[in-house]
């Protein structure tokens, strides 16, 4: 016979970072939650291997400190954000020698800088060496990304622009929306195609425009960023921050319905409310009708050194798309607690389907884009991930429905942006609707469950 369970308020299906962030704003609130979690630990997609002292993320999303949700979900003050340096690196034709932007700028400021430096420099000297970048040799080309004042102009307004108005523009995939409004192909080329589809996931920018416009102001805005300590890091301060026995791992939920959940482990638990806190593809096996959208697949290979390149805490892009990496970037530099001492750690991303042999095309895409060889560089990880970020095609709805009934409710990036961000702020929707339908004040003293596995 299966012990009894005690009743909860709302029991959340899914201990990713969107579950994790709705049970805290329940349990503010004096609901009883129980979050429960297939996979023997919480964080979904946000985890970590950890591989002889290295921290090595599976997806490896670029975070921004202008990200909103960041500052306004309870359970992340302590989170601590390690910043990429400002702007990014271009490479273009295979002969790029690297530009960074000036200490000390900002992001947005710190990229236009860099593409005012390489337009307006001399093709036959190239750029000027900037802090943690390397001359530039004589002869390289320059890559001329063209009327740099426009898209200063153009990375102003996104960032002063509020999000209202930018989801009230025509709609457009990603890529025919930069034509249409009239930017320089050379911009489009150089900077903003290999920017965007580092942001998005997304090689080709099918990508609805608006979605797009977000993810340009949200660089314009702030820095990029990651979690010290890996991407777990913001899954288990959640989970850390809510009451013991909150949280459930090895729970498989098999049906759900308005005052239920059925679990595979230890029967029914009744509740008074329901929230689908899982992936697409695992919502809508518990719900069938439930849309799935289409996915980019994502491959990330972590590669260590004790000879790094010399780029520093630079993000570099591939212009030219001159081999399966889109971007790339010494880690180790951005967050040193990501490798040990006296070791360095290089992670770059692949989008869309991997070659064959990912990992040693990987290697000569990086020999050319770093310029060093990269035949003793060790290889660490190679994380494909086919589901990694929920597409986003116009017409792409960024606020779908988080409440689908009264008493069941869905939240996660597939109902906003595929996103931190996204999960985040639809996590924030969906308990504010709970909170609605349910009132204030909880009707139950829910014990922790007993014959549940309590997370670590």
């Amino acid at each position: 016979m299966l012990e009894p369970v005690n009743q909860a308020d709302v029991v959340v299906v899914g201990a990713g970072i969107a579950g994790l962030s709705a049970a805290h704003r329940l349990t503010s609130a004096g609901v009883t939650t129980a979050v429960l979690e297939a996979a023997p630990c919480v964080g979904g997609r946000m985890s970590t291997e950890k591989v002889d002292g290295f921290r090595l993320d599976r997806i490896g999303q670029l975070l921004f400190t202008s990200y909103p949700e960041l500052r306004l979900t309870p359970g992340l003050d302590a989170l601590v954000l390690r910043t990429f340096a400002p702007g990014v690196v271009l490479h273009h034709d295979g002969r790029r020698h690297r530009v960074g932007a000036p200490a000390g700028a900002g992001s947005a400021r710190g990229a236009l800088n860099a593409v005012r430096a390489l337009a307006a420099a001399p093709r036959s000297t190239g750029v000027p060496r900037t802090a943690g970048m390397p001359a530039t040799r004589p002869g390289a080309r320059v890559l001329d990304v063209g009327a740099p004042l426009r898209l200063r102009a153009l990375l102003g307004r996104l960032a002063t622009t509020p999000v209202e108005r930018l989801l009230a523009r025509p709609e457009l995939p990603a890529d025919q929306a930069l034509i249409a409004r009239g930017t320089p192909a050379r911009t489009v080329d150089g900077f903003l195609r290999p920017l965007l589809a580092a942001l998005l996931c997304d090689p080709e920018l099918t990508t609805s425009s608006r979605c797009a416009d977000l993810a340009l102001r949200s660089f314009a805005g702030g820095r990029m960023c990651v979690p010290e300590g890996g991407a777990e890091a913001l899954p288990d301060l959640l989970a850390g921050a809510l009451p013991p026995g909150t949280v459930h791992t090895g729970v498989r939920v098999t049906s759900v319905s308005t005052t239920s959940v059925t679990t595979a482990e230890h029967g029914e638990i009744r509740c008074r409310a329901v929230l689908l806190a899982t992936d697409a593809r695992a919502a809508a096996e518990l719900l069938p009708g439930l849309r799935v959208p289409d996915f980019h697949p994502v491959t990330v290979v972590h590669h260590t050194t004790d000879e790094p390149p010399t780029t520093g805490a630079a993000l570099l892009l591939d212009a030219d798309r001159g081999g399966p990496v889109a971007h790339t970037a010494v880690v180790s530099h951005v967050d040193p607690s990501r490798a040990p001492a006296g070791r360095a750690l290089i992670s770059s991303t692949v989008l869309g389907t991997p070659p064959e042999g990912v990992d040693t095309a990987v290697r000569m895409h990086l020999a050319r884009l770093y310029g060093t060889s990269t035949h003793r560089w060790e290889t660490l990880a190679v994380h494909h991930t086919p589901e990694a970020v929920p597409a986003m095609r116009p017409p792409h709805d960024l606020r779908r429905p988080v409440r689908l009934l009264a008493g069941l409710y869905v939240c996660g990036d597939h109902r906003d942006t595929s996103t931190v961000q996204g999960a985040l702020h639809s996590a924030h929707r969906a308990t504010a609707a709970i909170l609605s339908d349910l009132g204030t004040g909880s009707m139950n003293r829910a014990e922790p469950l007993p014959t549940l596995r309590k997370a670590a």
